[in-house]
């Protein structure tokens, strides 16, 4: 009896063994599935960057002959290019700088400060997350930027841009400030530091992943974003990329298909590239965020 025991046991765990082995087998498919379906289309992009026109043609996934001519082509046929490269960095430069130190000052403020009217605070909070702002309340933003005089001022796009960005920013913060003991900014200040030395001493140093999250997510959106700026800016030379990459694309007639492609390229590039080095310290700080959640 001892020894059917065993091999029913041991035959048990082989069982489990290959079943836990082929629903891994079969998540890695599933995920690389997911990676190509997001990866193909770039790098088909990349590579129609740089074919030859009769490569472009033939409709070849790998070219037969490189030309990278198309980029300075890009440069030389958008006169307004490098203006508006320009005003998409600098626009979501601010944007996450601006929102980032306001998001850091009010999670803190509501995590560890804990003033008058907190709930109501982060009611309204969640509550904004909930309707579509650039959508519903593109008509107002449109007048109070008329009326503060900042229509057709590519600064101007700032102060929309953060503020359809803040909601979400201070929840993500709040959220990773609740990791930081109470303890901890309790002995800050009985010795004698102030609530902005015990936020940089103690606080920031232990919601870094937190910050890189927020980076992310406000550079994405605010690199990308595209209906503000074409509803508030007129001129082509103060708009940003997102919307001459439209307008080009617009003009399918005038421009071949890798020149389109380039233009792609320089627009989607930079987020790519920033959240390639930080994705680490991205989905980290998400991981933080959910399991305080």
């Amino acid at each position: 009896m001892t020894l059917e025991a065993d091999h029913a046991d041991i035959n048990a765990l082989r069982e489990e063994r290959s079943s836990s082995v082929g629903t891994a087998a079969l998540r890695h498919v599933v995920i690389n599935l997911f990676n190509l379906a997001i990866l193909l289309p770039l790098a088909w992009v990349l590579l129609l960057s740089v074919k030859s026109l009769p490569d472009a043609t033939r409709g070849d996934f790998w070219p037969k002959h490189f030309d990278f001519t198309h980029y300075s082509y890009v440069f030389h046929h958008i006169a307004t290019l490098p203006v508006n490269l320009f005003n998409s960095i600098y626009v979501t430069a601010a944007t996450v700088l601006i929102t980032t130190v306001c998001a850091v000052l009010a999670g803190y403020a509501l995590v560890h400060i804990k003033p008058f009217g907190t709930g109501l605070v982060l009611t309204a909070l969640l509550v904004s997350l909930y309707f579509p702002v650039r959508v519903v309340s593109i008509i107002s933003i449109y007048e109070t930027q008329y009326w503060l005089g900042l229509i057709n001022n590519t600064p101007g796009l700032i102060l929309p841009y953060i503020t359809l960005q803040l909601a979400i920013s201070i929840l993500i913060m709040r959220s990773m400030f609740q990791l930081v003991p109470h303890e901890l900014i309790e002995s800050a200040k009985i010795d004698g530091a102030g609530p902005l030395r015990t936020l940089w001493t103690i606080g920031l140093p232990m919601v870094r992943n937190g910050l890189v999250v927020i980076f992310i997510v406000n550079f994405v959106t605010a690199w990308g974003e595209y209906l503000l700026c074409l509803t508030l800016i007129d001129d082509q030379a103060r708009r940003t990329m997102p919307v001459v990459l439209a307008a080009a694309q617009g003009g399918q007639g005038y421009w071949a298909w890798p020149n389109l492609a380039a233009v792609y390229v320089i627009v989607v590039a930079p987020g790519i590239l920033a959240f390639s080095f930080a994705q680490k310290l991205f989905f980290k700080g998400l991981m933080e965020g959910a399991l305080k959640g």
